[in-house]
């Protein structure tokens, strides 16, 4: 049998874009990145897993804020070098400002506007020193 994680195609880092997405509603809540053991983990785990680049280390979605991301499905795209997470958002908000998703900027006149509301005050999710995950 082949190693499924062989079958992704990483990249120069080692790493793929993973895409969550609420598997209720579909809406794209973030995007991340993951590397073998992140990926691998979360498979372990049925919770998302994901690298930080910036801190170079795992990062359990959730292991602060609490909002924990359940995995219900794992898809790989054609070209095998991004996935996208079917998850269930534990606490409804995926993004460290207090929002159900990342993407709560949408492009109009010019300019971007942002659309959805805070729904818990980001220093209510994170303890003193911790402005992300």
């Amino acid at each position: 049998m082949k190693d499924w994680l062989e079958e992704i195609n990483w990249n120069a880092d080692g790493l793929v874009p993973a895409i969550a997405q609420d598997y209720k509603t579909g809406r794209v809540l973030m995007m991340a990145w993951m590397n073998r053991e992140s990926l691998a983990l979360t498979v372990a785990e049925n919770r998302a897993i994901y690298w930080s680049r910036s801190r170079g280390k795992l990062w359990r979605k959730g292991e602060e804020s609490g909002h924990v991301q359940r995995l219900h499905e794992l898809r790989l795209d054609c070209d095998a070098d991004v996935i996208i997470l079917m998850v269930e958002q534990l606490g409804g908000i995926a993004c460290h400002t207090g929002r159900e998703s990342c993407f709560y900027r949408v492009f109009e006149d010019g300019g971007w506007k942002t659309v959805d509301a805070v729904l818990k005050d980001p220093h209510a999710i994170y303890a003193a020193g911790h402005h992300h995950e």
